[in-house]
């Protein structure tokens, strides 16, 4: 099993990120590449299009404001075993009303005179748990690269930003379309590093 480690990031990488990226417990053949852009989407783009020309069979996002266990890899790993797609580990944002990076409802509302981008957070998810859901940050997410592949062949690319929405939702919205299912493992904790390390426990939405 090859595994690219991708991590866009613009010119800064958090000391806990780069400590907790050292202690990451790996297996098989592990790949790490950094995207430098002030664009996020632009770096998801290019290391998809890595991910697919360099024959990986996994892509696992990190985001450098994140810190996680040494375990992260091997637990995400595992879910994708089990034979899904693509699995998001658990975190919440890092400023303003704190509350989960994961949508119970993502989508659009259709009027005759237009469209409306909607975007439910998911405040009662499963607990300790394995769970579908409609959107996911990307702080820490594993996929098969198929999913990337399939993604790419029908909308071009991946993580471009659709309307209303950013890039991670975007590509949300495409494997949906696509008839994929997209998973949360509230089991695996991240912490989102701003002035301090924001975690499940400063939800205050």
């Amino acid at each position: 099993m090859r595994t690219l480690v991708a991590i866009p990031c613009m010119d800064m990488m958090h000391t806990s990120f780069v400590i907790s990226l050292t202690g990451m417990r790996m297996k098989g053949e592990t790949k790490f590449v950094y995207s430098v852009s002030s664009l996020v989407y632009d770096s998801r783009n290019g290391l998809a299009r890595r991910a697919i020309a360099e024959k990986f069979d996994r892509v696992l996002w990190l985001d450098s404001d994140m810190e996680f266990r040494p375990d992260l890899f091997q637990r995400l790993s595992d879910d994708l075993d089990e034979g899904r797609d693509m699995v998001a580990a658990f975190y919440v944002t890092r400023k303003d009303e704190i509350k989960p990076c994961l949508f119970k409802t993502c989508g659009y509302e259709h009027y005759e005179d237009h469209v409306k981008p909607v975007a439910k957070t998911y405040y009662d998810y499963p607990k300790d748990s394995i769970f579908e859901c409609e959107g996911v940050g990307f702080g820490g997410v594993m996929m098969n690269v198929s999913l990337l592949k399939e993604v790419e062949e029908k909308f071009g690319l991946p993580f471009a930003p659709m309307l209303g929405f950013g890039e991670d939702l975007s590509f949300c919205l495409r494997v949906r379309e696509l008839g994929k299912k997209i998973w949360c493992d509230s089991r695996i904790k991240m912490g989102h590093v701003g002035l301090k390390s924001y975690t499940e426990d400063d939800i205050n939405g």
